[in-house]
């Protein structure tokens, strides 16, 4: 057979074979930068997700936070929070950087839609509530509070 021919054949299932053995490479370097991944069964991260600085539901947030009651309740739950301001992530007002944040965001497969979002997500890592700008802190401690994983 011609080289040049057999190549032509070969090509796609090359192209194919580099595909099907690279996929599961790149979705395990995407799990490795969403930060989420890291506090798996260590923490219950809140996840707030906002076009804006000054988003009501960001500024509630963090104002209930700044509560004595309710910041002794969210450490008493191993709870962290984490924002993404206008695309800007942080871990507990840290940076993430644009890789890590990109990450986190892929891997709740949040709409796109500039809606204010809250996500509770469980210590195995799964997302446990999501609510818009309305939601209560004092409804996600009870939400936790009725966990398997709190009830031990």
């Amino acid at each position: 057979m011609n080289p040049l021919k057999f190549a032509r054949r070969l090509s796609p299932v090359f192209a194919f074979a580099v595909v099907a053995l690279a996929a599961p490479l790149i979705a395990a370097a995407a799990a490795a930068d969403n930060p989420l991944a890291a506090e798996r069964w260590k923490t219950r991260p809140i996840v707030v997700v906002v076009p804006t600085a000054d988003d009501a539901l960001l500024q509630r947030v963090q104002a209930t936070l700044g509560e004595t009651a309710s910041r002794e309740a969210f450490i008493d739950r191993d709870m962290v929070l984490f924002t993404v301001v206008a695309g800007e992530g942080r871990r507990d007002g840290k940076l993430l950087g644009a890789r890590r944040t990109r990450a986190m965001l892929q891997a709740l497969d949040l709409p796109d839609d500039g809606k204010p979002r809250f996500l509770l997500i469980g210590k195995d890592g799964g997302v446990k509530m999501t609510e818009g700008a309305d939601v209560k802190l004092d409804a996600v401690f009870a939400e936790i509070d009725r966990m398997p994983m709190r009830q031990r």
